[in-house]
Parts: C-alpha cells; sequence; structure tokens
C-alpha cells in the first residue's frame, strides 16, 4: 500500500489540470470547470485519507472527470432546462404546461437574440401596435371586436374588473368562487380591484332568478368562472352565458366569462368535454371573454382577452396595463402560434399540445412498442401496458384518455431507478404506479426515443 503522504503530495495542483487540452476545448463556461476541478482533487485527497484511494490518475483523466462533472452541475444550475416527459400529463404544471410548436420556438429565437418590428410598422415607417398582429389573428379566429393581452389570466381578470368595475358589485355563482394554482382565490381578486363580491345561488345549484333578484343599481358586472380545475357532480343546476347574456343585455351589465384553458378548437373530439370554446362564448353575447395562453391554445404563458371594442379600449387606458402588458417573447410566440390555427387542421398537426391530445390510442400502442422492442434489442428489459393519461393545467378535472406506456422491469428498487433517470444529464421524467415506472408514450416526442433507449437499456440491463 503506497504512503498516503506522498501520495497526497503528487497532488496535481488546479492550474496544471485546467492547463491539458480537455479542459481548453471544451464548451463549459471556465469558472465552472475550474470549481469542477478543485472537486474532483479534493475528493481523490479525501479518498486517499480515508484508505479508498491508492494512485493519482494522469492529468488527462482527473481533466475530463472534471469537465463531466462541470457539464452535469453546470446543466443542473442553470434553472430551467430541457426534461423529458413521461408522465403523461400533457399540460403538467411542473414541467412548463404548454410546448411550443416549432415555428413558435423559432419566432422567439428570433426576436429574442435580434432586434425586431416589435413597436415599428416597416411599411409605414412609423411606431407600429405592439400586438396588432396577434389582436388580428385573434379577431380572425374567433370574430372578436377587439383584444388585449397581459402576462397571464389572473393579471386578466384583475384588469377586466378594475376597469370594468371598481367601486361596483360583482355577481358570482357560489359554484364559481374558484382558488387558482398558487392560493389564489376569485374573492381575493375582487377584493383588489376594488370590486364588491355577490355571491349568488348555491355551491351546487344557482339559477338565472338568483343573478336577477341580485342587481341592483351598483351592479357593474356579471362574472362566469368556468371551473377547469374541479367538477361539482350530481344535484346540480348552473345558468349558460347565453342566458346570463340576456339579463346583461336586459339590464345594460356586461357580462364577463372566465373561461379558463381556452380553447379555440373543439376539443369534444379528443375526449375533453364541457371546456368552452371561446368563439362560442362570445356568439353566445358574453361581453368579455378571458382565457389562458399556455394550455389548450398551445402557447407562452399569457392571458387574453377578447371584446367589445368599448370595453377593451377602457383596459388599454388602465395604469394596470402597462404593468401587465406581455413583453417581445411572448408576442411572437403567440403570433406564431395563432397563425396555424387559421388552418385548424394543420393546427392539430404541429402544435404539441393538440398533437398529443388527439393521436389515437393505435397510434400510441404502435409508437409503446417501437420504443420498447428497441430497449430490449439493447438489453434492457421492460413491456408495454395501457394506461391512462390527462389534459393537466387544471383542465377538464376526472377526465382521463385511453394510452399506452412503457413500463421499465428494474433490478432495483422502482424508486432507485425513477431517481437515476429523473438525474440524468436530460431528465427523464416517469411515473411511479402500482410499484411500476412507466413512460407514457403520449406526452414524449419521438425524436427522444434514441437517449431514451440508451439511457433505459443500461438502468435495466438482464445481463
Amino acid at each position: 500500500m503506497p504512503d498516503k503522504n506522498e501520495l497526497l503530495k503528487q497532488i496535481p495542483h488546479v492550474d496544471r489540470v485546467l492547463q491539458c487540452e480537455v479542459v481548453s476545448d471544451c464548451e463549459v463556461y471556465r469558472h465552472e470547470v475550474t470549481e469542477a476541478v478543485r472537486d474532483v482533487l479534493a475528493e481523490l485527497r479525501d479518498g486517499i485519507k480515508a484508505g479508498t484511494a491508492d494512485f493519482i490518475p494522469g492529468l488527462e483523466e482527473i481533466a475530463r472527470s472534471a469537465v463531466k462533472l462541470a457539464t452535469y452541475k453546470g446543466n443542473i444550475n442553470k434553472g430551467v432546462r430541457r426534461v423529458i416527459n413521461g408522465t403523461g400529463v400533457v399540460l403538467h404544471s411542473n414541467l412548463g404546461r404548454a410546448c411550443l410548436s416549432k415555428a413558435a420556438a423559432e419566432s422567439v429565437v428570433e426576436a429574442a437574440s435580434s432586434y425586431c418590428t416589435l413597436e415599428y410598422d416597416t411599411l409605414k415607417g412609423e411606431r407600429g401596435n405592439r400586438t396588432g398582429s396577434v389582436e388580428q389573428y385573434l379577431s380572425d379566429i374567433t370574430g372578436c371586436s377587439a383584444s388585449l393581452v397581459v402576462n397571464n389570466n389572473a393579471a386578466a381578470v384583475l384588469l377586466i374588473l378594475s376597469s370594468i368595475a371598481n367601486d361596483g358589485n360583482v355577481l358570482v355563482s357560489r359554484g364559481e368562487l374558484v382558488e387558482i394554482g398558487g392560493g389564489f382565490r376569485v374573492p381575493d381578486i375582487m377584493a383588489q380591484c376594488g370590486c364588491e363580491l355577490r355571491e349568488v345561488g348555491t355551491t351546487n345549484k344557482t339559477r338565472l332568478s338568483d343573478y336577477e333578484s341580485a342587481i341592483d343599481s351598483n351592479t357593474k358586472a356579471i362574472l362566469k368562472v368556468h371551473s377547469s380545475n374541479f367538477k361539482i357532480v350530481g344535484f346540480t343546476e348552473s345558468v349558460s352565458i347565453k342566458e346570463l347574456a340576456s339579463l346583461g343585455k336586459k339590464h345594460k351589465i356586461p357580462v364577463i366569462e372566465d373561461i379558463g384553458s381556452g380553447a379555440l378548437v373543439d376539443v369534444q373530439r379528443y375526449g375533453l368535454k364541457d371546456e368552452p370554446l371561446a368563439k362560442e362564448s362570445l356568439r353566445d353575447g358574453a361581453d368579455i371573454v378571458s382565457f389562458s395562453g399556455d394550455k389548450l391554445l398551445g402557447g407562452l404563458q399569457c392571458g387574453i382577452i377578447l371584446g367589445c371594442e368599448e370595453y377593451i379600449s377602457r383596459m388599454k387606458k388602465h395604469p394596470l396595463y402597462r404593468a401587465f402588458r406581455v413583453d417581445k417573447i411572448s408576442i411572437a410566440a403567440l403570433s406564431a402560434t395563432l397563425r396555424v390555427y387559421k388552418d385548424p387542421r394543420l393546427a392539430e398537426r404541429v402544435i404539441p399540445v393538440l398533437s398529443m391530445l388527439s393521436i389515437s390510442a393505435d397510434d400510441l400502442k404502435q409508437r409503446a412498442e417501437k420504443l420498447c422492442d428497441e430497449i430490449i434489442k439493447q438489453g434492457g428489459a421492460a413491456e408495454v401496458v395501457s394506461t391512462k393519461s390527462v389534459a393537466g393545467g387544471g383542465s377538464v378535472p376526472g377526465l382521463e384518455l385511453d394510452s399506452y406506456a412503457v413500463a421499465l422491469i428494474c433490478k432495483e428498487s422502482t424508486d432507485k431507478v425513477e431517481g437515476e433517470l429523473r438525474n440524468m444529464p436530460t431528465s427523464i421524467i416517469g411515473r411511479i404506479e402500482n410499484d411500476r415506472l412507466l413512460l407514457d408514450v403520449r406526452t414524449i416526442f419521438e425524436e427522444d426515443f434514441e437517449y431514451i433507449i440508451s439511457s433505459v437499456a443500461a438502468l435495466t440491463k438482464t445481463k
């Protein structure tokens, strides 16, 4: 056994390792590699002292270990990074909800990495409308008279009520006093807007007469909120937007509908029932409609407001609009996403959310079999199983979609394999069900198959 003190003296200095070609040729930041070299040398020093290391690796080997460590730590520490979603939750709130289409992602890169026409009209050579293209697309798709985009749907509701109903009361069904993510509640938003919340009906039953009897001279609006993240079933009754619109016109009170997930195409054919369609809400008489941009629409996070020119104009002049307005990246992504919606069939193919929701169970089974076969060919162990996917993101609660997954046959504990996949350079996120680790192919892009195959095969090898 070599003398520990002699080995410790042979540990190279940090600067010597940094001079290696392996380090100078790598694409990792210099300060991150330097820190990694120190970590590798410290680990070697500790190993010698503990008696678990009995030789000093060559400079090149130490340098390669440091670069590998720096690459891994840099990937982990850079904050938001790409992962592979094998959970089967299409709009996974923890994983960023909707994935952008390739066209939208390219528009984001172009707008972010260069100067752009954010507020400049190149044809006229003068200041342009910041959201002009978005507003035109929304008008073409939904038939709205005017529109507005803010940074999320909570901001949309806050702006609507602050500009339309300040110092007045707003009627809301007790069954629609929802709480969204982060603890934000409709009553809290009302208070922030300077509105008096006037609850009507009961939790499970609200009738048109409940609204009408609650109207007084200080009623500024009627608000209908789609219960997108929960469902009341059984002995229930609610009032349609068409009935509320008639009541609003009778009393000259604007009717606002927060439809939540923001479907721009009919998603019922995918099995998603009871999701309001923006253009139908407007057609049924809603004066103002709001919804999210990063859910069923399949765009970047934002809040979209559609409605009458009179009310939208009032919102655009409100001080909160300046605080809530979106940046060039959001506008670029939304514009590119909406552009595709002018051709609904194309949208179903190229917008990931719609593509994932519309794929048939037979196609999913074929995908799962393809993935499983390749894992087995590389020596791994897996099998195809039927399972259920969900829309997620607070959309269509309780609804499950038939799907297929690759179930990993693990030599070690399921939790351990799940953790190893999760902590890979590109995390593979699955779900554990009945002590089996599943990778639901509905939410996996086929271009990621090769990476998944090699990663899973290495962890589940039978020999």
